[in-house]
């Protein structure tokens, strides 16, 4: 059964110190900015080449893994992650997630010129005329709600109901078809088992990881369950036969169905997290969104400090950049972990 999305104003409780022994050993400060960062770092690896096919990437620039300009300069993060820091912001300032504050974020940050698609400008503009959060959705079945959603699986680590819940209701702020719905729960799922493996120090088992995020978004939308499943036979032999077996499997588009999968392929065919981004922002199509998703899944099984540093010290540091990002995640911890 699908749960129902909260009333206007409702806020979804987030994990409380007070109700339990002990906190979950996977939310911490080192998995929530390795989410974060690991999200921002995959966005701006595959900046450059959105839109690209895989064959181009790999002739122009071979094993693309440092950052470079693009329509952005060099390290800077796209819509993905300045939706994502919205979210980061609301759990800063409330400690859930409160969906009303939630779209006030995404319409105070939102700046055109990270790649907002034409439906978000209108959606943003009819936000901006004062029309309440759960009213300016479109039907879509894109990956937007799957993008930013990846600090949520981390958040919630303990409480996979939760994760759920979050994940679906930040989701309804922008997307509501059903395959939207489940792309967005999917990689939250995803990210809060990764961090959960990574913290009890457990390697993923590739057909368990995926069948079991399968099996929960089946009831929203079982062609995204099926995408899922029909990923390829891990594990691949190297990174080539990787990129060329998930690049074949999958559209790598911006539908949740067929973006969602590859970046989960791509997290658990690597071996460290800047394998796992190299590759998913090699596959092509929507390379800054794969890769941030791969990106957040990296982040939350190894962590902050694994992240590669010269991409840490690439990232853009504005006023809303890697180090507001950190403080943010700081915040977060200290009052929730």
């Amino acid at each position: 059964m699908v749960p129902r999305p909260p009333q206007p104003g409702q806020k979804i409780a987030c994990y409380n110190p007070a109700m339990s022994q002990s906190p979950p050993p996977a939310f911490s400060f080192s998995r929530l900015a390795g989410a974060a960062l690991g999200a921002m770092c995959g966005d701006a690896l595959g900046m450059p080449v959105e839109g690209w096919s895989a064959a181009r990437i790999e002739q122009a620039h071979g094993r693309l893994d440092a950052m470079l300009p693009g329509r952005l300069p060099a390290g800077s993060y796209t819509d993905d992650s300045q939706m994502m820091i919205a979210i980061l912001q609301t759990l800063a300032q409330h400690g859930g997630l409160d969906p009303a504050y939630l779209a006030g974020r995404f319409l105070a940050l939102y700046e055109p010129r990270r790649g907002y698609g034409g439906r978000i400008d209108a959606l943003m503009s009819r936000l901006a005329a004062g029309e309440p959060w759960d009213r300016v959705a479109t039907d879509s079945w894109g990956n937007g709600g799957a993008m930013r959603v990846g600090v949520l699986g981390v958040f919630f680590a303990d409480d996979e109901d939760a994760c759920l819940d979050a994940a679906l209701t930040q989701c309804r702020i922008t997307h509501t078809h059903p395959r939207g719905l489940a792309g967005a729960a999917a990689q939250a799922l995803a990210v809060r088992l990764a961090a959960n493996l990574g913290a009890a120090g457990r390697k993923p088992e590739p057909t368990e990881f995926v069948e079991r995020i399968a099996a929960k978004i089946e009831p929203i939308d079982q062609h995204v369950a099926q995408r899922l499943r029909a990923m390829p036979l891990l594990p691949f032999g190297d990174e080539a036969e990787a990129r060329s077996a998930l690049s074949w499997a999958y559209a790598c588009d911006v539908s949740a169905a067929e973006a969602v999968p590859p970046a989960l392929g791509a997290f658990l065919a690597a071996q460290q997290p800047e394998q796992a981004v190299v590759l998913a922002v090699s596959l092509g199509g929507d390379a800054d969104t794969i890769g941030a998703m791969a990106g957040a899944l990296a982040g939350a099984y190894w962590g902050l400090e694994a992240l590669p540093a010269p991409w840490l010290a690439a990232l853009e540091n504005q006023s809303m950049g890697r180090d507001a990002v950190l403080a943010l995640c700081r915040k977060i911890c200290d009052e929730n972990c």
